[in-house]
């Protein structure tokens, strides 16, 4: 199955997404759920215009990838997860996470990938989970 990759980054008043291989599909939003709908937003309405110089993607099945930079990741699950379950998570302190969220910090590209890894450990994790 082909793959789109969106990019969601945090803005001064918002979100913005954009397609890495895709052209043509851009989004923005308040928040997160708002971008995603944008996003599918995008792609009907590429769908729909003309389908000779529609991109080969949109055309069959395709699924969409998410990629998130890391200040956008923990306002999204901010809700969900506190910067204490985090930590445990990932062993990142709380205090950097802050710092992450807020954007006053950028994680270097080992310790992004430190904390990709930790968390989807963790959804590994929550996918072997099974209650009696």
């Amino acid at each position: 199955m082909k793959t789109i990759f969106i990019t969601i980054e945090k803005t001064s008043d918002g979100y913005s997404a954009y397609a890495e291989n895709t052209e043509g599909i851009y989004a923005m939003g308040d928040d997160i759920k708002e971008v995603k709908q944008s996003v599918l937003n995008a792609i009907e309405t590429i769908k729909s215009l003309d389908t000779d110089s529609m991109p080969k993607i949109l055309k069959g099945e395709y699924e969409i990838l998410y990629k998130f930079d890391l200040q956008s990741l923990l306002n999204y699950y901010k809700g969900i997860m506190s910067f204490a379950s985090l930590e445990r998570i990932t062993g990142v302190n709380q205090k950097q996470l802050q710092h992450y969220s807020t954007g006053h910090r950028k994680p270097r590209i080992e310790k992004r990938k430190e904390i990709e890894t930790a968390l989807h450990k963790f959804g590994h994790e929550l996918l072997s989970v099974e209650l009696v």
